[in-house]
């Protein structure tokens, strides 16, 4: 028999954002693939469709077990994932340059998208199970980032996957901090990175690959190279200034439907939704996804014990940088680094790992009131 008060506790708001925005995304999605003179309409719509439903489907199941089983074999998930990172290097399926899918036949996923939430469960595990009153001194900081941080991290890099790294580095950084680090140590860290830098600027360009060198020259100076390497941001920003005020209208845009933004449904689907629904449509769409952060801190705050705060912690703050990152690189803010926009962008892989995460979040939320037991 279902507890009530899992139900009464149940955020309905925040599951309400959550589908809004992905429907918003298959509108969206349909206007920037839709058939133009002779073009072939392409079933990206439908299939994102589909994807919802199962997310749905897998969210609920989610939803029904404790969150705390979720961290209890969190360890074991994280193994998984690693052996799962390793087999795409080594039979995964390659596409636009990366090897980052591992295909079954009827479908394909990417495992670093899954990967994430693996990464918060664990680190969520190890660090609610510290001394909360303690702040983490330098040897429990290095034995953190040698044990989970830095092998991950290199594996998705080598896919090459540098937006799915640094949101790997950004959540674990936020993480680490909201735990506690002493003082001296962010200090002589920061001193540290600021003379070295240079060096390991110089290491870091060397093992980029071209297209990612090129992303970072795009970004600094567009104007360069405006139909190369600058082509991207360009056209996106031609894409945003053109909704204007109140956009152009739905099913009104052309960057999309005439393909003169690549990765329109994808990376840079924001600036298809800008492009047809203008500043004024930006500020609603930015206003669900501020609530769903909102919603998402908020149940951190109210999570009943150390192990769910932390867990609600991470996924909001991958939910945010996610956000931050792909809305600021189709602005020409940051660099270009394959980012997609949580919820909204084509891809099945990711929409589910966004439900996933998102119901997590419930997850914490629905059983807060276990500590009254």
């Amino acid at each position: 028999m279902i507890d009530r008060r899992l139900i009464r506790d149940f955020d309905w708001g925040l599951l309400a954002a959550a589908v809004m925005l992905s429907l918003i995304g298959v509108m969206t999605i349909y206007s920037s693939t839709r058939p133009l003179l002779d073009m072939q309409q392409e079933s990206f719509y439908l299939k994102q469709l589909n994807w919802i439903i199962l997310s749905l489907v897998c969210s609920s199941l989610v939803l029904a077990i404790d969150y705390r089983w979720f961290t209890r074999f969190a360890y074991i998930f994280y193994i998984i994932g690693i052996i799962l990172l390793v087999f795409v290097l080594i039979a995964g399926r390659t596409g636009m340059g990366a090897k980052r899918w591992i295909s079954l036949g009827f479908f394909s996923f990417q495992p670093s998208e899954f990967f994430k939430i693996f990464f918060i469960a664990t680190l969520t595990r190890y660090l609610s199970g510290l001394d909360q009153d303690l702040n983490l001194g330098l040897r429990e900081l290095l034995k953190i980032t040698a044990g989970f941080f830095l092998l991950p991290s290199l594996l998705i890099l080598k896919q090459p996957d540098l937006g799915t790294m640094l949101i790997l580095l950004f959540v674990f950084t936020a993480m680490i901090l909201t735990a506690g680090i002493k003082k001296k140590i962010v200090v002589t860290a920061l001193v540290i990175g600021l003379a070295v830098s240079p060096l390991v600027g110089k290491i870091f360009w060397g093992g980029l690959k071209d297209y990612q060198k090129n992303r970072i020259i795009a970004f600094i100076d567009p104007q360069a190279d405006p139909k190369g390497i600058g082509y991207h941001i360009t056209q996106s920003k031609v894409s945003i200034g053109a909704g204007g005020f109140i956009g152009k209208g739905y099913l009104k845009g052309t960057q999309g439907p005439y393909r003169f933004l690549p990765e329109n449904h994808t990376d840079f689907i924001f600036s298809i939704f800008a492009e047809e629904w203008g500043f004024l449509g930006s500020i609603v769409l930015f206003g669900f996804y501020l609530f769903i952060i909102w919603r998402g801190f908020d149940a951190a705050r109210s999570a009943r014990d150390p192990e769910g705060r932390m867990l609600a912690l991470g996924v909001t703050y991958m939910f945010t940088f996610y956000f931050i990152i792909n809305v600021g690189m189709t602005l020409g803010l940051l660099p270009v680094v394959g980012v997609p926009l949580p919820l909204m962008s084509y891809g099945g892989t990711a929409l589910l790992s966004n439900f996933l995460a998102l119901s997590v979040i419930e997850n914490v939320r629905m059983r807060r009131f276990a500590s009254y037991y």
